[in-house]
């Protein structure tokens, strides 16, 4: 019983104090013993419960259930498609269906065009948009304030107005049927010019004042010190261009006008 009422002691007693009393070696025994309490009480504490479970259940089912619906569609046949109650009951032809829609609209060489355009256009807009926020943010030049003010208010102009000028530069350049011509006005953005000059902001001047010192040039500061720093924003900006290029469907139908180069959202819309 003194044994037991002693390690309680012990690991009521503070660290300083079981040192002088003790010794180290108690001292963080003691210690542990008071951390894998605490971890055990906090993952305890954090336990779900049956309801929690009950409700991810519902959520996940609300989820799914859509597309369990367009499957079981997709699964009819065109004849004896079915709505309402009998819509759920999944028929036998959801593979034929499948490879059928494939073959239409020539679904492999419609995801590799729009991977291309996408991955194209996603790389040169972060190449473009680091270069120019960097400049934004961390140089100083004349006219800098009135140039980026100009890049901002180029995000105004709804992309509606840009669809003639656009058209008519394409054709004059002989760019018109090209898969170029759906890359080209995309190589950069004002968003992402504005999204990198925003992040680099964020970056402490100090560190590129410490590499100047040290004898850096401008280049290598922004490749070797600011833009590793960068790879959050870098990411976030890949991925909005990615996804936005991705479901492009107004660039592709005025631009192309080969089957051969449909995207995949082009060649969605043959099934409409």
């Amino acid at each position: 019983m003194t044994d037991i009422t002693n390690e309680g002691n012990k690991r009521d007693l503070g660290t300083p104090a079981l040192e002088q009393m003790y010794g180290k070696g108690v001292a963080r025994s003691a210690a542990k013993q008071r951390r894998r309490k605490t971890l055990e009480v906090t993952s305890e504490g954090r336990r779900a419960g049956w309801g929690t479970y009950a409700i991810l259940v519902v959520t996940i089912l609300i989820f799914v259930f859509p597309l369990y619906v367009a499957l079981s569609i997709a699964s009819q046949n065109s004849s004896s498609t079915q709505y309402g109650v009998q819509a759920l009951i999944f028929g036998s032809g959801l593979i034929k269906n499948i490879s059928r829609a494939f073959g239409a609209m020539k679904f492999w060489q419609a995801l590799s065009g729009t991977l291309f355009v996408a991955i194209v256009t996603s790389v040169s807009t972060v190449f473009f948009s680091t270069l120019a926020g960097y400049s934004f943010s961390k140089l100083r030049f004349r006219g800098r304030g009135v140039l980026f003010t100009i890049v901002i208010g180029t995000m105004t102009i709804p992309q509606q107005l840009s669809i003639v000028p656009l058209y008519i530069m394409a054709n004059k350049a002989g760019l018109f049927g090209s898969i170029w011509a759906v890359i080209i006005p995309g190589l950069v953005s004002a968003f992402g010019v504005f999204l990198m000059r925003q992040f680099f902001l964020s970056v402490p001047k100090e560190l590129s004042e410490a590499a100047r010192i040290d004898g850096l040039g401008e280049y290598g500061i922004f490749a070797r010190v600011v833009l590793p720093l960068a790879k959050p924003g870098i990411a976030t900006l890949t991925i909005f261009t990615f996804v936005n290029v991705w479901n492009d469907f107004m660039g592709p139908l005025i631009y192309l006008n080969s089957t051969e180069l449909k995207t995949i959202q082009l060649g969605i819309r043959m099934f409409i």
